[in-house]
C-alpha cells in the first residue's frame, strides 16, 4: 500500500540541508528505506515564507503569500512509500529524524 509521509517541523529547530545531510539519523533512516526498497518519491520543502495560497470562493480566487493558518509547525517534506502495510509505515516514520522533536503524518494514497 502507497503511504505519503508528510514530516513537520517547527521552521525554528529546521537543520540546513548539509546540517541534515551530515545527521547519522538521517543517514541511517535513508539507508533503511534503500534496504527496504521502499521510496517511491521524497522532497524537501521550502520554508513556509516561499509558501502561496490559494482559495476559491463564491467564484473568486484568492491569493495570499505564505502558509494558510498562522503556526510554528509546517510540512517540511513528503516522502511517498509503498509498504506492506500500516505497521511498516510507522516504522518507517518513526525512524525519521523530525520524529524526535516535530512528527510524521502518515496518509495512505488514495488510489
Amino acid at each position: 500500500m502507497k503511504y505519503v509521509l508528510l514530516i513537520c517541523d517547527d521552521e525554528t529547530r529546521s537543520p540546513s540541508k548539509e546540517e541534515l545531510k551530515a545527521d547519522p539519523t538521517h543517514q541511517a533512516w535513508e539507508a533503511d528505506l534503500e534496504r527496504r526498497g521502499v521510496e517511491l518519491f521524497g522532497a524537501r520543502l521550502r520554508p513556509t515564507a516561499a509558501a502561496t495560497t490559494v482559495r476559491s470562493r463564491n467564484g473568486e480566487t484568492l491569493v495570499a503569500d505564505g502558509p494558510f493558518a498562522e503556526t510554528k509547525d509546517f510540512v517540511g517534506g513528503v516522502v511517498v512509500v509503498d509498504c506492506a502495510d500500516l505497521d511498516e509505515a510507522i516504522e518507517i516514520a518513526a525512524g525519521h529524524l523530525y520524529a524526535q522533536w516535530g512528527s510524521v503524518e502518515i496518509r495512505p494514497v488514495w488510489e
